[in-house]
């Protein structure tokens, strides 16, 4: 393309409350206006967060848009060329199409339903494909020069074509664009402080070196307030009792409604506005779940364990991977209340698999005087902060309010009801 043509070509200016100027080249432009991507307007970032944050009504799209921003200077410090920086500010742009109604509350669902998680939804709209496409994201991206294999790829690398390890890592790596952006992001919406981490400080002193992206020696302060930002703000916002405690309604509501998990599948293609309103028609206890959501009527926390030890942790873990056996042994902790199904709920997600923390932040380097070094492999405090548990208790019980006084009682005289 000609310098001419260049300067030509529509550009748009967005004022983003976290980056400032965001400006998106013709090509992001052209997919932000898909109805794919606009769908993200009506997806929280943050699930139920607000229930608890009032400011935090942000959504996948202003999100998305920030991880573009970031990935684009991340290419500009390390000096790709135009091709791989577009592509790499094309799937940060896209990376998130494949969500559900309220981020990632239903991922569990989402698992049992379709027996894949939100990034291969995220390569079906990118290619295409699945229910009901448009098909406009990947004729605009052959038409920006860019291969929408390749685009969904970087976006979901589960079997996809191997590429240079450092790669990967600028969009699915321990401090990648999407998590510069997103604690940045849901710090400022619900005002809680931990996620303000120096995002100029780690932009400047990214490097390529040999196979891998490091940061310079002096970045080192800037990496570990991340890794403790990010650690606080999954304590202190993402796995907060009450958040929890909605989105496991939400699950539960999702679970129990008619003809689950086959009459779920159309639902992850929902916005948060359209589950609030259609899902409801179900009847029974899902219509009760969801009006309780509604009127901010949470099921309350009645017991909560610690990690379990080893051969306990394998029993719970097994559960977790059982969802009709999970749902079955809440059924009947209610029907020892005398409550109905459903009012008993199971929340497990601290025990779900979030990758291995300390390998990834092990996987971290700093170069200085042309050597690698990583010190995060070795036992320290920032390694402490970094890998602590997202929640004080790994598997908790949530209850009906008419009904968390007797279940509160029932599991404190006797948790052998519990496996």
């Amino acid at each position: 393309m000609s310098r001419a043509a260049r300067v030509a070509a529509p550009r748009k200016t967005i004022f983003d409350p976290v980056h400032g100027t965001v400006v998106l080249d013709e090509a992001a432009l052209a997919l932000v206006n898909t109805p794919e991507f606009q769908r993200l307007w009506g997806i929280r970032q943050t699930g139920f967060a607000h229930l608890v944050f009032p400011g935090a009504n942000h959504t996948r799209l202003e999100h998305s848009l920030g991880t573009y921003w970031v990935a684009g200077q991340m290419a500009e410090t390390l000096g790709l060329d135009a091709n791989a920086a577009a592509l790499l500010r094309t799937a940060a742009l896209l990376h998130d199409l494949g969500h559900g109604p309220f981020s990632h509350t239903f991922d569990a669902s989402m698992e049992e339903a379709l027996g894949h998680g939100h990034e291969r939804l995220s390569r079906a709209r990118i290619l295409g494909i699945g229910p009901a496409p448009s098909g406009e994201i990947p004729r605009l991206l052959e038409r920006h020069g860019l291969r929408p294999r390749e685009v969904a790829d970087l976006v979901d690398p589960a079997g996809a074509k191997a590429r240079p390890r450092w790669w990967g890592g600028l969009l699915h790596g321990a401090v990648d664009a999407d998590r510069i952006d997103y604690l940045q992001r849901d710090a400022h919406y619900t005002g809680v402080a931990h996620g303000a981490i120096d995002a100029v400080r780690l932009l400047q002193t990214l490097r390529r070196a040999g196979p891998r992206v490091v940061f310079a020696e002096k970045g080192r302060g800037a990496v570990e307030g991340f890794l403790v930002g990010r650690a606080l703000m999954y304590q202190t916002v993402y796995y907060h009792k009450t958040v929890r405690s909605a989105e496991a309604m939400a699950q539960a509501a999702l679970e129990r409604s008619p003809g689950f998990p086959e009459t779920a599948r159309a639902t992850f293609g929902w916005t948060d506005a359209e589950w609030l309103v259609r899902l409801p028609a179900a009847g029974g206890r899902t219509t009760a779940l969801v009006e309780g959501i509604l009127a901010r009527r949470l099921y309350k926390r009645v017991f909560g364990w610690p990690k379990p030890a080893r051969g306990e942790l394998r029993r719970w873990q097994r559960l977790l991977d059982d969802p009709p056996r999970r749902r079955a042994l809440e059924d009947d902790l209610a029907a020892r209340l005398g409550a109905p199904p459903g009012t008993v709920l199971l929340d497990l997600a601290s025990l779900a698999p979030r990758g291995d923390p300390a390998r990834e932040w092990g996987e971290i380097a700093l170069y200085a005087d042309g050597r690698t070094t990583f010190p995060f492999r070795e036992p320290s405090l920032w390694l402490l902060l970094a890998t602590r548990a997202p929640a004080d208790s790994a598997i908790t019980v949530f209850a009906d309010p008419r009904y968390a006084e007797a279940a509160g009682r029932l599991l404190a005289r006797d948790p052998s009801v519990l496996p």
